[in-house]
């Protein structure tokens, strides 16, 4: 009797599969005992440090009837399946865990590309709070375009343009008010000096007097094993680049690999345009890899990108560039990935470059097939998924999900479900897949939910991407859909 008032309460549409994985484990009985429910933890959840006191921490946590205290109803099971320790993000990484003490060379940095606009680089609006929702993303690295503007105010916008246009010191203003809101990680900030000398000392000006001690004014006395301190070192501090005020990220132009190994300082770095930086891809990644060791590389989108589009961030990240500068106010695939990169480590905008970027004591071309002997395997089922939203039209979907692996070249590849004919509510793959990874420590995965719209055409439902090393395994659930993998 007890087990049926359970199923009455949870119907069809509250996720049948974990009622039969309740049941599973509950032996048929109306609830899950402290036992089974470690069992679960070990055996599915694969938790192997998982103890008496994890359980009744869980049962305490999701358990609301007092009868059960030693146990778990479904309620409470089902509660704890939609939280966030089922989460298929490793949550032990939504805080800082990784060493922040190697140079900034060391890191990818989230970086944005014309921060100030909210559309287009044509006719879009620039506007504050482009900097308030970069840096709330936990964006590091902001653009700052500055010219000539009325009264000796210098003004923020992109220039030979009819974007809009805000002053500079507002722009200044902003970023010290929301610098350090989710990251107290150093702020780069990126300034594309159009400005003549007079309205330069403006600019000076306000960056010392509104930063005032955020504002990184000397070197630091940084004992790192490069040139460049560590975020560590920089932390609560703003670095920036104009005249004197320029101390470890100054913009120089990039000649050739040999030029930098040569004449390049530690404390410059280069900016290249995503065409440029994919034809030193294409003609020595090893060495651009070896090059990104030592010097910080900046990369920018294209000035064809009239409307703001992204170019796809992993490209580069492979070859180790550490800012990899996109248009925040653009969605899209490049941006779900920058996303799904930069929500390791805490969010705190910088993450570790895996070892195969950083060794020097071989070289990492990552345009080759050949890196490991045996490679990872991921296998993965794609279970179910609920409450997908609804098109505009109201008509139900006919959802399947797009498994993406983004990494380098030979690791990249997709996989789908199949098609669940008209089902948002509830639709139930049941799909198994596998994929062979190579360098796994660069990859992103990617679950993408598509409607099928008609034999050849499907559109965009929603999305979760997140580093592969963030995977956790065990029966868990996205933010789209529900995930086994082990």
């Amino acid at each position: 009797i007890s087990q049926q008032k359970s199923q009455t309460l949870v119907p069809q549409s509250r996720r049948a599969e974990i009622m039969g994985l309740f049941q599973i484990h509950a032996d048929d009985l109306p609830t899950l005992s402290a036992s089974a429910l470690l069992r679960f933890l070990h055996k599915d959840q694969m938790e192997q440090a998982a103890t008496k006191e994890t359980v009744k921490s869980l049962i305490d946590r999701y358990e609301i009837d007092e009868a059960e205290s030693r146990s778990m109803t479904f309620e409470g099971f089902l509660r704890y399946m939609e939280s966030k320790d089922c989460c298929l993000f490793d949550q032990t990484h939504t805080s800082v865990y990784q060493d922040m003490e190697q140079p900034l060379t060391s890191y990818f940095i989230s970086s944005s590309h014309n921060t100030y606009l909210t559309g287009d680089q044509l006719v879009g609006k620039s506007h504050l709070d482009a900097y308030v929702s970069a840096l709330r993303k936990g964006c590091r690295c902001l653009e700052i375009d500055c010219w000539d503007g009325p009264d000796m105010e210098p003004v923020v916008y992109h220039g030979y343009t009819l974007t809009t246009k805000i002053l500079f010191k507002d722009v200044v203003a902003t970023v010290a008010q929301h610098a350090f809101e989710v990251s107290a990680y150093p702020v780069i900030l990126s300034l594309e000096n159009h400005c003549c000398q007079e309205q330069q000392e403006v600019m000076a000006h306000y960056l010392i007097s509104i930063l005032g001690d955020k504002l990184l004014k000397s070197p630091l006395d940084h004992p790192t094993t490069g040139d460049l301190p560590s975020p560590n070192k920089k932390k609560v501090k703003v670095a920036q680049a104009l005249s004197d005020l320029v101390i470890y990220t100054r913009s120089v132009k990039f000649i050739s690999f040999s030029h930098s190994q040569d004449s390049q300082n530690s404390y410059e770095n280069t900016s290249i345009a995503e065409k440029k930086a994919r034809k030193l891809i294409k003609a020595s990644a090893p060495d651009f890899v070896q090059h990104n060791q030592r010097f910080l590389s900046r990369i920018y989108p294209a000035g064809s990108r009239t409307s703001s589009t992204n170019y796809s961030p992993q490209e580069f990240w492979n070859a180790g560039a550490q800012i990899v500068a996109l248009n925040f106010q653009s969605l899209g695939l490049p941006m779900d990935l920058n996303n799904g990169r930069f929500q390791d480590n805490g969010g705190c905008g910088y993450v570790l470059k895996p070892e195969v970027l950083m060794s020097r004591e071989r070289s990492f071309d990552p345009s080759s097939s050949q890196h490991r002997l045996k490679p990872t395997q991921l296998l993965l089922k794609v279970i179910s998924g609920s409450n997908l939203p609804l098109p505009k039209s109201g008509k139900a979907l006919d959802p399947f999900v797009r498994v993406e692996i983004h990494g380098i070249p030979s690791d990249s590849r997709c996989k789908n479900t199949q098609t669940v004919k008209n089902n948002s509510l509830s639709p139930h793959w049941d799909a198994d897949m596998n994929f062979s990874i190579s360098v796994p420590e660069l990859c992103l995965v990617r679950f993408c939910v598509r409607d099928q719209t008609s034999l050849f055409r499907s559109e965009f439902v929603g999305q979760y991407t997140l580093p592969f090393t963030s995977l956790k395994k065990g029966e868990l659930q996205g933010r789209t859909v529900d995930v086994k993998w082990v």
